[in-house]
């Protein structure tokens, strides 16, 4: 029985995971990066124990999936943008430390890459992409069985990509990257900057309340969706000329809307891909539903410590 822990951008989430991917409990609770890491490695802890007492099972390990850069050896976070203060500590040293169990760690978007390789929508696939669209755009890739890393085992950063050097500015250094363009906040600011004074649903705008408003036919919501199917078509497309993948799989808050864009996406990968057999690059969604996340992270734990037909990364 795996504790899985998703540490994201705006909330932390844990669970209880068995062997076949199953969340048998789960707790989550705001981030809150503000009130520093300890006070959130503390609220953690008391999840995770109570969440272990609410499935009635003793931890075997735990898995963590964490928004990035971390170092999935040493288990250190790096510079993450939604949490500055929190670089240098060591979730996984101290889950170790805390519960005297082994914990393996990766970037969220690797973790859900091996949950959906293993136990969903890529099950099978040889060349597998995974891409969530929410806070930001992370990309992870399975290749034959095994987690795609680069130097250092750094996580490849493709949501940082450029799509248009014209674009707004982001944290990473470039302008235009595919996150500034296409992540749930690039929506906002989109809409934000272009909503006439008059517009009824200016307050309390998110990426969730466009695509609802887009969906019930607001003209501006509708034309954020457009620009928003348009950038995330052009990362796809990119991803699939340099990869001719098997499968991209699309997960994330934003992609619970995907009726909106996927039409697009699709025009925009049969357009821009003649180079390469994008017909043969299935392009489907997500399978494992809200818990993704917390399965992802349980997944990590198999991967890493090679338990449940899992491989050494």
């Amino acid at each position: 029985m795996i504790g899985a822990v998703d540490i994201g951008g705006t909330k932390i989430a844990v669970g209880m995971v068995d062997d076949d991917g199953r969340v048998l409990s789960r707790a989550e609770c705001p981030t809150d990066a503000e009130r520093g890491y300890g006070e959130a490695l503390a609220r953690i802890e008391n999840m995770l124990r109570a969440a272990a007492t609410a499935a009635d099972a003793e931890l075997t390990g735990i898995g963590i999936g964490c928004t990035g850069p971390v170092d999935p050896f040493t288990g250190e976070i790096g510079e993450v943008n939604f949490f500055p203060a929190w670089r240098g500590h060591n979730p996984m040293a101290d889950m170790a430390r805390i519960f005297g169990v082994q914990v393996a760690m990766e970037n969220d978007a690797d973790a859900s890459t091996l949950a959906e390789a293993a136990w969903g929508a890529g099950k099978d696939k040889k060349r597998l992409i995974y891409v969530t669209v929410g806070t930001g755009i992370g990309v992870g890739l399975v290749l034959d069985g095994q987690l795609y890393r680069g130097v250092d085992g750094a996580h490849p950063e493709i949501g940082h990509c450029v799509i248009d050097a014209s674009g707004p500015p982001c944290l990473c250094g470039f302008h235009g990257c595919w996150e500034s363009l296409a992540a749930g906040p690039a929506m906002v600011a989109w809409m934000e900057g272009n909503m006439p004074k008059d517009y009824p649903h200016r307050d309390h705008l998110t990426a969730k309340r466009i695509c609802e408003l887009a969906q019930k036919g607001d003209e501006l919501a509708c034309q954020a969706a457009d620009r928003e199917a348009r950038y995330l078509g052009l990362g796809i497309a990119n991803l699939v000329t340099l990869f001719t993948p098997d499968a991209i799989v699309l997960g994330g808050s934003v992609m619970k809307s995907a009726v909106l864009f996927l039409e697009e996406i699709r025009r925009t990968v049969c357009r821009c891909c003649r180079y390469v057999p994008y017909e043969k690059a299935e392009l489907t969604l997500a399978s494992l539903g809200e818990d993704a996340n917390l399965i992802g992270a349980a997944r990590v734990w198999h991967h890493r410590f090679n338990r449940k037909g899992g491989h050494r990364a």
